[in-house]
């Protein structure tokens, strides 16, 4: 049995942009070289993307993706070193409307990607996610995207009170929403899932050029449910938050987010 458990999440920017390919090469490349055995990325939105990673990442040779019209749907994809049992993908219920900014998160038809293995004897389930962005980035009054928000977080909190008992759960994703929102916290409640970064306010969101400082924010996480028979030691820090060598001529950032990784080991008896 491994010792430990490792994990990283990233919202990897895998739009049709011209930078897109370089950095998810470059992504493939510190992938390869890490010791880390499951990669949950959001935002892949073509099937070259997907392609190029499943191509580049040689080390992670089990994938779940569910396939939708242009890319994996939701733009989700689980990489892991590791054998994958039988996974699923669960559409969200609330989609948003076309006549709104979320036509684009219409289009992935986003929702949880779910998968699972097996550390040892413990059963692990991933849920991997990517919540409807809320285009006023406004967390507190009760407005539309706010709204459709809540209903994916319900429905979110529904699949994961579903899990095993037994089960090790991670839910893990670009949630756009802050840490420490009104949401966040309801959510929490509702679910019983721990922040492995709580009260870290780093921001994992990167905004473009041109957009107000106030949206750089806390918005990806990894929450996990531990079963009361383990006893685990869980850290976390965050990657890719500094700039890196894309290419001999281009240093840029892998994605407009920082990853979350975190390590996973068996506290001894």
């Amino acid at each position: 049995m491994q010792e430990s458990l490792s994990l990283l999440t990233l919202n990897c920017f895998g739009t049709p942009v011209p930078t897109t390919r370089r950095r998810l090469q470059a992504l493939a490349r510190h992938l390869e070289a890490s010791t880390l055995q499951i990669v949950c990325l959001q935002e892949v939105q073509l099937l070259a993307y997907q392609n190029l990673l499943f191509k580049a990442c040689v080390s992670y040779p089990f994938q779940a993706f569910e396939p939708h019209l242009h890319c994996p749907k939701g733009g989700l994809v689980t990489l892991s070193r590791s054998p994958l049992g039988t996974g699923s993908f669960e559409t969200y219920t609330e989609q948003g409307h076309w006549y709104l900014p979320t036509a684009m998160d219409r289009f992935l038809r986003k929702g949880m990607l779910i998968s699972s293995l097996h550390w040892g004897e413990v059963l692990v389930v991933v849920i991997n996610t990517h919540i409807v962005a809320n285009y006023s980035g406004d967390w507190a009054r009760r407005g539309v995207f706010t709204r459709m928000q809540e209903k994916q977080l319900r429905q979110l909190a529904d699949t994961v009170a579903a899990q095993p008992a037994n089960a090790l759960v991670a839910v893990v994703g670009d949630f756009n929403l802050p840490r420490g929102s009104q949401l966040y916290d309801n959510f929490l409640q509702q679910t019983g899932l721990i922040d492995v970064l709580a009260g870290d306010l780093r921001p994992t969101h990167r905004p473009p050029r041109g957009v107000p400082a106030q949206y750089s924010l806390p918005i990806d996480f990894v929450f996990t449910r531990v079963p009361a028979s383990l006893s685990l030691k869980i850290t976390a820090d965050i990657r890719f938050s500094s700039k890196q060598h894309l290419t001999q001529r281009h240093h840029d950032y892998i994605s407009d987010h920082n990853a979350i990784e975190v390590g996973i080991t068996h506290n001894p008896p």
